[in-house]
């Protein structure tokens, strides 16, 4: 069997995070020395047992996926705008979304500072995410009175520290949590795993872009109180 493409990741620090300032920092500061802790690092902060938020998870999971399969299929199909947004506010939005456009750095910005869900590091550190693996693209939608609508779907994969990782579920949940805090409505958020980074490559998928399993496990409170955890480090 192959080696795991991130089985044994460096960790990089906060500063060596990607920023739209880091090409001119990288020619201002030729020759300097990058500080990567090295792999052996990862020994003192990625403790043993992993099963406790996964038992809890998986179980929200087999719960969601009970419900009817009619209704995630209506769901997918027709995604609705959300109650408080009119046709007048969408257009508002937009007018003022274009002149400043979201881009693959801001996604990154956004999610590169939430924290692993077990160890006292963040996604960016872990390279969990990294920027060429996020894409954004736009397209145009029918939308009321005549109008039409901008949607803009924001595609992020994820690489797991290992191939059998249990919580790649709930980093996933995370981010999607923060990006759909922090965008507009218009914006679609789909998270994966990254091609044959996992071994439940297509399950996990399939759970993190279910809309009636996600919002199923976001009802859970323990839950809730261990995303909070990973989005309290979010600046």
């Amino acid at each position: 069997m192959s080696e795991p493409i991130n089985a044994n990741p460096k960790i990089l620090s906060l500063e060596d995070l990607p920023t739209r300032d880091a090409e001119r920092e990288i020619t201002s500061s030729a020759g300097s020395k990058s500080s990567i802790l090295p792999s052996s690092a990862l020994d003192s902060v990625f403790p043993a047992s992993r099963s406790s938020l996964d038992e809890v998870y998986n179980t929200l999971f087999m719960i969601a996926s009970k419900k009817d399969e009619t209704e995630d299929a209506e769901m997918k199909e027709a995604p609705e705008l959300s109650s408080g947004e009119s046709d007048s506010g969408s257009s508002d939005d937009d007018e003022g979304e274009d002149e400043e456009p979201i881009d693959e750095q801001e996604i990154y910005d956004l999610i590169a500072t939430i924290s692993d869900p077990e160890h006292p590091l963040t996604l960016g550190q872990l390279a969990v995410v990294n920027k060429p693996d996020i894409s954004i693209t736009h397209s145009s939608s029918p939308a009321s009175r005549g109008r039409r609508q901008i949607i803009t779907r924001v595609n992020v994969d994820i690489t797991p520290t290992i191939t059998h990782c249990s919580l790649a579920t709930l980093i996933g949940l995370g981010i999607r949590v923060r990006l759909e805090r922090c965008l507009p409505p218009r914006y679609r958020v789909e998270i994966n795993v990254k091609k044959g980074t996992h071994q439940s490559e297509s399950q996990v998928n399939r759970q993190l872009n279910d809309k009636e399993r996600v919002a199923a496990a976001c009802e859970n409170q323990q839950l809730l109180g261990v995303l909070s955890g990973m989005l309290a480090t979010c600046k």
